[in-house]
């Protein structure tokens, strides 16, 4: 027999059986249990880095909008303190409507009182600053200017968050200028009147001031020669803060003349108004100045801003206008005295 020679020996090892397939194929290997811990421990941090920027920014965010809010109400804070709290005469529901900071407002008028030295179809310096002195103290409120011209705009910017509406005799000029300046609220308005006839037309108002051509009166309804009767119907239930009479033309003969526009301004005035300031430009002519002794009356005359081309009154209504004739006080406040 042979004898098993002493040595080493070789230990062979299989592994188990359970990590074969059904196949016979290997089976796929797992992540090593003790790699778990650190997985889990990294999506904990990455979820906190997330979370933590989303906060950040919804922070930043809110700073940010509370900022921009806090400037935006100091702001509207400055312009109701410069506005001095105006508010508009005839506005509904008393909402406070802010004008133009004085300094935007002095700009405007000093470009515009600057072309009208430099060009003879603008308004003279000393008549821009006078009616600019009256909106001043007035804006924002309702002003009615009769006539289309240089200063449309100048007027409409100074009278900024009032209404301010336009009346002229020339369709075309009127839609020209809407086009020009959006927004604007202009409308045409047509003369049965001519500077020649002034005489008789002024005869005729003064036979009629107790019937047909009254202080006090709803326009719509006149049936005066000198009324005009023929705007928008809203136009005469408004309160006219200031009245600017700058139109018709008036420069011939033939032309419409200013008798209507102030025969009404005057009307208005006493019939809706508190306290109106009525304007007559051109004041140097016969019929301008003529009309507004007759209707808007020496009494009520302003002599502080009246120049040689601008007359300027100021026509009380309500209780305070006298119902029988255009001038002198109330019968009841000749009965008081």
């Amino acid at each position: 027999m042979m004898k098993a020679t002493a040595g080493p020996r070789l230990l062979v090892v299989h592994t188990s059986s359970n990590n074969k397939t059904a196949n016979g194929g290997m089976a796929p290997t797992s992540p090593a249990p003790s790699s778990m811990p650190f997985l889990l421990g990294s999506s904990r941090c990455l979820g906190l880095v997330v979370f933590l920027a989303l906060f950040t920014c919804v922070s930043l965010l809110t700073v940010f909008s509370t900022a921009r809010a806090s400037v935006g109400a100091a702001y509207q804070a400055t312009l109701l303190r410069r506005a001095g709290g105006a508010t508009a005469s005839g506005g509904g529901g008393g909402a406070e409507k802010v004008g133009l900071p004085g300094h935007v407002f002095d700009a405007l008028v000093q470009y515009a009182a600057a072309a009208g030295n430099s060009t003879k179809t603008s308004m003279p310096d000393p008549d821009v600053r006078a009616i600019a002195s009256v909106l001043r103290r007035r804006a924002p409120c309702n002003v009615l200017v009769f006539g289309l011209g240089a200063e449309t705009p100048l007027w409409r910017a100074l009278n900024h968050g009032g209404r301010t509406v336009f009346l002229d005799e020339n369709p075309y000029y009127v839609e020209h200028l809407e086009g020009a300046h959006p927004g604007l609220e202009a409308y045409d308005v047509s003369y049965a009147t001519a500077v020649r006839d002034m005489p008789e037309l002024l005869a005729a108002a003064a036979a009629a001031q107790a019937k047909e051509c009254r202080p006090v009166q709803n326009l719509l309804f006149s049936e005066c020669q000198l009324a005009i009767n023929d705007l928008p119907n809203q136009l005469y239930d408004v309160a006219w803060d200031v009245i600017l009479v700058d139109g018709p033309r008036g420069y011939t003969e033939g032309s419409p003349g200013r008798m209507a526009a102030i025969y009404s301004a005057a009307v208005m005035a006493r019939t809706k108004g508190v306290e109106t300031e009525v304007l007559v430009h051109d004041f140097e002519r016969e019929v301008e100045s003529t009309c507004a002794r007759e209707f808007l009356c020496e009494e009520n005359r302003v002599a502080g801003t009246t120049t040689p081309s601008l007359g300027h009154y100021l026509v009380r209504g309500g209780d305070a206008a006298n119902r029988d004739a255009f001038c002198g006080p109330p019968p009841r406040a000749q009965n008081a005295t």
